[in-house]
């Protein structure tokens, strides 16, 4: 099995930053791509950023210029850098992977966070 572990969410004002942070562990062999998905109240689930394991980046045009997705394969580790937060940035923010594990070698299987809590008000 493999948990994934999100921190780091919070209250910002507008123009604000955050760092959120997902630590990936487990029977990890390795892992493809790590993301940031963000479900807001009364929406569906969307991709902000995914990072492959050669640090090949993806961005939803929202978030282009303000968010940066970064990853430290040594550790597991995926980051969201936030900065000029706005009010619609405020969801709760998942992480996702794509792991391969002793179990589903040489396949992959997907595995998500459980959520961290990102509100952007003044």
């Amino acid at each position: 099995q493999v948990q994934l572990v999100e921190s780091g969410g919070g209250l910002a004002q507008p123009g604000g930053s955050l760092r959120l942070s997902c630590v990936a562990s487990g029977s990890i062999v390795s892992i493809d791509n790590m993301g940031w998905y963000r479900q807001a109240p009364g929406k569906q689930r969307e991709l902000v950023a995914d990072i492959s394991d050669r640090g090949n980046t993806n961005y939803a045009d929202s978030v282009k210029g303000r968010l940066t997705i970064s990853r430290d394969n040594a550790k597991n580790t995926v980051y969201l850098q936030m900065n000029s937060l706005i009010r619609e940035d405020t969801a709760v923010y998942y992480c996702n992977a794509e792991v391969r594990t002793r179990s589903s070698w040489p396949g992959l299987e997907t595995y998500w966070g459980q959520g961290t809590q990102v509100t952007v008000s003044s």
